[in-house]
């Protein structure tokens, strides 16, 4: 199974990314499992994005750059505003980096 690693950038993924090397630099994790759950973080927060969120946004703003590479693309917003139908927000600058959901279960 192919696997992106989407969610190793944000907070709790840069988190687990550093205790897992320091748990390898101390020799209580391998390497090669230090991997496997990096592997399985990413797994496991796609299938939660998948089956628990329910809302719908809707994004507006100011196209900056995007890029498609590797069938991932990222977009720069500028000035983008976030709406759904709690609450608006507004934001100087967001990556937004999408890919195929299918392409994680080929």
């Amino acid at each position: 199974m192919a696997t992106f690693e989407l969610y190793r950038r944000s907070t709790i993924g840069m988190c687990l990314t550093e205790t897992l090397d320091e748990m390898v630099s101390n020799g209580i994790l391998s390497p090669e499992h230090a991997i496997q759950v990096l592997v399985q973080f990413d797994k496991s927060m796609t299938e939660a994005l998948e089956s628990q969120v329910k809302s719908k946004v809707t994004i507006k703003g100011h196209l900056h750059t995007y890029r498609f590479c590797d069938n991932v693309w990222t977009f720069i917003l500028q000035d983008a505003v976030f709406k759904s139908e709690e609450c608006q927000e507004t934001v100087n600058r967001v990556k937004i980096v999408a890919c195929d959901s299918k392409l994680l279960t080929q």
